[in-house]
């Protein structure tokens, strides 16, 4: 279950100026309202000249992004389908009195980052495994349930009653307030969808998170699955981003630097013309939910290494258009703000001496 560092307990990336040069930082974007002001009339004249660096597109780069315009405005054209609308959100499951809950469950505050990492001894990585292959086997069930007609409800009622069948609790289920047992993010939607009433529709994307407690830790993993006929501009979207999750994992081991993952990431979506989400980042995970270290997937400055022993997840978002997105005022669904499709996909990774150990898999 990604993240977002854009709430008060969480890191917030804004535009940046060097005070020296007074140029935008390698990650700013030049749109909507600048941080700062120009001067106009009477007080147009500068002692000093405003310098706005600004990256360059080489050739290859240009003919990606115009040719993913055209797939955008393609999959639109040729599916015309309407933007995502929120359906009927049922009443949350019952989990049985003897399933172990998480701390946070009653409380609708959402819980702070913790700030330690989870590093874990022999027992701990046992246990971690244990949650995240129950885990990995909760949604590759939930994908077969995927067909046109089925609500996201139906998923997660099914979701729910394995988890809870195995002695599991569901992690998102009251997690800050969230009223279901699963995220499932449909079309547009970016990452935190609530089931509801809503029937998939042939051609529909959707992702599917999972997050389970099971003896005390958690295991966090989500896939995107296509419903019915998906188009091609679609389908190599989805593609692409499962590849740079994969590539994301291939830089990680005992030493290495946290932003070689973002940067691996961005390079490749960058070959195909795809942007990266800032705003959710993968997170520490074991015992409690959420914590540091933060993982950022598009390129970042971030400080920090990697630890033997460590779990943390990454779940990279691409966007066939715009990475800039809206929330629902349920403060979880996020869309793109262009309605331009979205995918992602998560595992839960253990840091060996020698490279990462991916957990959520069987």
């Amino acid at each position: 279950m990604a993240h977002s560092h854009a709430t008060s307990s969480l890191l917030q990336l804004s535009s940046s100026i060097n005070p020296q040069t007074k140029s935008l930082s390698s990650y700013s974007q030049l749109k909507g309202n600048y941080p700062f002001h120009l001067p106009t009339g009477k007080n147009a004249k500068f002692t000093k000249k405003l310098v706005i660096h600004a990256k360059r597109l080489s050739g290859l780069e240009e003919a990606l992004r115009i040719k993913r315009e055209r797939e955008l405005r393609g999959s639109n054209t040729a599916t015309r389908r309407p933007p995502l609308r929120r359906g009927r959100v049922s009443q949350r499951l019952p989990v049985p009195d003897d399933i172990p809950k998480p701390p946070y469950v009653g409380s609708r505050e959402l819980p702070e980052i913790s700030s330690e990492y989870q590093i874990h001894d022999a027992e701990g990585i046992a246990r971690m495994r244990s949650a995240c292959e129950l885990a990995a086997r909760v949604v590759d069930y939930a994908g077969t349930l995927v067909r046109p007609s089925v609500t996201t409800n139906e998923i997660d009622k099914a979701v729910h009653q394995m988890i809870i069948d195995a002695g599991a609790y569901p992690s998102p289920l009251g997690y800050g307030g969230f009223p279901k047992s699963v995220c499932t993010s449909v079309n547009e939607c970016m990452c935190h969808g609530i089931p509801d009433s809503r029937q998939l529709q042939d051609g529909d994307i959707i992702n599917i998170d999972v997050t389970v407690y099971l003896n005390g830790y958690h295991g966090d993993t989500s896939k995107t699955f296509f419903c019915g006929d998906v188009g091609e501009s679609i389908k190599r979207l989805v593609k692409v981003t499962e590849e740079c999750l994969h590539y994301g994992i291939a830089v990680c081991k005992d030493g290495a630097l946290f932003r070689k993952i973002g940067k691996r990431i961005s390079e490749h979506a960058e070959k195909f013309g795809y942007g990266v989400v800032d705003r959710f980042v993968g997170h520490g995970i074991g015992t409690v939910f959420h914590s540091e270290p933060l993982i950022f997937h598009h390129r970042n400055d971030k400080s920090g290494f990697m630890v033997e022993g460590q779990t943390f997840t990454i779940e990279p978002i691409l966007t066939l258009g715009s990475t800039e997105c809206v929330t629902w005022e349920d403060n979880w669904t996020t869309l793109t703000a262009d309605g331009s499709p979205a995918a992602q996909f998560e595992h839960t990774i253990l840091i060996t001496k020698t490279g990462a150990e991916i957990l959520t898999t069987y």
